[in-house]
């Protein structure tokens, strides 16, 4: 099962640091068993959405050029206030050290200015055709799904920033005036 934990990214400076949200509501499906009675958004799915803007921050700064970003590893993880519905988790991750396969962050997420959560998290990202020539396809489809997702994800930033329009709006169609 995967769950889209970013519902807006709010700003991004390419290389350096993005700054999403995650608007929890009572209809996401785990809180029914998060606790009966007292739904919370879990622990894992609070470090899941910080990887998730991770893997957005990386996406833009390098140009798609990789099809895969997934959470390699996660140390100092601290967790503070609970994230309960009708609330947001505000999650802003800094670029500590960028390598040629690697990304380590240093993230956190808030919940009306009172952390929730904090931690280094490590980003890996290689393409499928690197490990399987044949699936050089599905790179190219897995890139064309994220092109396409972002520019809902971060309407805001995009409305405030030419270099963003230029990224999102490649043909100049103007869609994102």
């Amino acid at each position: 099962m995967q769950f889209t934990l970013i519902d807006r990214i709010l700003e991004l400076e390419p290389g350096q640091k993005i700054v999403a949200i995650k608007n929890l509501t009572l209809a996401e499906e785990y809180l029914a068993e998060h606790f009966p009675g007292f739904p919370v958004l879990p622990g894992v799915l609070m470090l899941e959405a910080m990887s998730q803007a991770a893997a957005w921050l990386i996406r833009v700064t390098e140009d798609y050029a990789h099809s895969v970003v997934v959470l390699k590893s996660v140390k100092a993880v601290k967790y503070g206030s609970f994230v309960t519905p009708g609330h947001q988790l505000r999650i802003e991750a800094q670029v500590a050290r960028h390598t040629e396969s690697e990304t380590e962050l240093r993230a956190k997420g808030t919940t009306d200015g009172v952390a929730a959560v904090s931690g280094r998290i490590t980003m890996e990202r290689y393409n499928l055709r690197d490990r399987e020539p044949a699936l050089q396809g599905a790179d190219r489809d897995i890139v064309a799904f994220y092109k396409k997702q972002f520019p809902l994800l971060a309407i805001d930033w995009l409305r405030k920033t030419k270099q963003a329009v230029e990224i999102a709006d490649p043909v100049g169609s103007g869609a994102i005036a």
